[in-house]
Parts: structure tokens; C-alpha cells; sequence
């Protein structure tokens, strides 16, 4: 997956990308990703990015030139086919796992990183194909939120985690919260571990695990369990607790 990153911070990038999984993906060469300053693609001598807004009010808004010329240049190799472009804005969708396994489907994606009052309107419209927000909060720019998202996306792609099956038992995967894991030692402060998961018994283990993940996410989160399809054999385990 290719990955180019549009911001006037390159550096705030430097420890997420070059630290634990996402490091290895993009030295095994599963991930490419660029980190493009569009204050490079500033048309002035003084390569301003942001000016005051039309029709008087506060802040500054990011001018498109610079956004647009850094674009165009990021997406000049891409052969008639436009990459998906993101811009991070609490005024998008907020971001969660079904769009994090979409997004890891395409082989390029272009994140735009705005600042200040936001963008000129004109690079919403002609540029980004998708608007995504990390939350209803309000943050000083979009790197964070494209930080969060890359790396949720990223570890979706094939090859990057260590296990693929991994992604496939964790948290949102199958829409619930995941269920609770042990290590050694077997006993920790009077602590122990459920005799379940010492049995060596696959089958009797995936009912509990499966038992353990709706019951957790009834208690914490009853609002994904109401979206849930259960099988009969899901609800009956819920029951068991009633």
C-alpha cells in the first residue's frame, strides 16, 4: 500500500512511522509512505499556506494552492486512477473499524492534514473523496487523526501484523468487544487463570472466549451488542448469565 501524507508538520510523523509494527511494514517494503510539506508547493517567496478568510471572521483558513499543486504532484504516476483522498475534519464521518477494513482494500490513499479554521472549501470539493473525523472533539490539526488512522489501517493489510489471525479475534473485528486474555503466570497475587484456557480443550475455550466477548460487551458497550446478528448458540451463552 502506498501512502502520501500532505502537512506542514513532517516531523510529527517521525515517531509513529519509524517505531514498532508500522516500521517493519514499511521496511519489508508492505508499505510505502511519503511525507510531502505542501508549504514546498507555496507559490510566494514567503510560502504562506493560510490566509484570512473571505468575509471577514477569526483565524486563518489553508490556502488551496499549495494543497492542490502538492497533490497533483503525489498522484502524477497514477495512471488515470484517482488514489482516495482524505481529509481529517471533525466535520466528517467519524472514523471507526468497518472504515479501517475499507480503506485497507485500496492500494493508495493521499491524507490532507489542515490546520488552523480548516481548508479553502475549493480543495474539499475537487480533491478529497472522503472526510473523516477521529472524534467529536476538536484537535490543532489533522496530523494526529491521520496518524490514528494509518495505523489502524495499515495493520490490516496483509503481511504487516506478524498474524494475520490476530486482526481477525481482536476488538470490533466481528462488531464486539474482545475477550479477556491471560499469560504467565499462571497464578499472579492470588490471581488465577481461568481453568478454562488450561484445559487444552479447543472447543470448550471458543465457547467461553465467545461468551466472555458478548458478556464484556453488554456491560461496556450494550449499544454495538443491539447492531449485533446473534446466532442462537450467542444468545443462549448470554443467557446463561441472566
Amino acid at each position: 500500500m502506498r501512502i502520501d501524507i500532505l502537512t506542514i508538520f513532517p516531523e510529527m510523523f517521525t515517531g509513529p512511522l519509524t517505531s514498532s509494527i508500522l516500521k517493519r511494514a514499511i521496511e519489508k517494503g508492505i508499505l510505502q509512505i511519503s511525507l510531502v510539506n505542501f508549504r514546498d508547493y507555496a507559490p510566494d517567496k514567503h510560502r504562506r499556506v493560510d490566509d484570512y478568510p473571505f468575509g471577514g471572521g477569526a483565524g486563518m483558513v489553508m490556502k488551496p494552492e499549495p494543497i492542490v499543486l502538492a497533490w497533483e504532484a503525489v498522484t502524477r504516476d497514477c495512471s488515470g486512477t484517482v488514489p482516495r483522498t482524505i481529509l481529517l475534519s471533525p466535520q466528517g464521518k467519524v472514523f471507526n473499524q468497518s472504515m479501517a477494513a475499507e480503506l485497507a482494500e485500496e492500494s493508495h490513499l493521499v491524507f490532507i492534514c489542515g490546520h488552523y479554521e480548516g481548508v479553502d472549501e475549493r480543495v474539499r470539493k475537487n480533491l478529497v473523496t472522503d472526510e473523516i473525523s477521529i472524534g467529536d472533539y476538536i484537535l490543532t490539526g489533522g496530523e494526529l487523526g491521520a496518524m490514528v488512522i494509518i495505523d489502524s489501517v495499515a495493520r490490516l493489510v496483509p503481511g504487516v501484523l506478524g498474524d494475520d489471525r490476530s486482526k481477525e479475534e481482536e476488538t470490533f473485528a466481528d462488531g464486539l468487544l474482545e475477550y479477556p486474555q491471560y499469560t504467565r503466570p499462571r497464578s499472579f497475587r492470588g490471581m488465577e487463570v481461568p481453568e478454562v484456557l488450561l484445559s487444552g480443550h479447543h472447543e470448550q475455550i471458543r465457547r467461553w472466549r465467545r461468551q466472555q466477548s458478548l458478556l464484556r460487551t453488554w456491560k461496556r458497550r450494550p449499544d454495538l451488542l443491539e447492531k449485533a446478528d446473534l446466532s442462537a448458540e450467542e444468545k443462549a451463552l448470554l443467557d446463561q448469565e441472566d
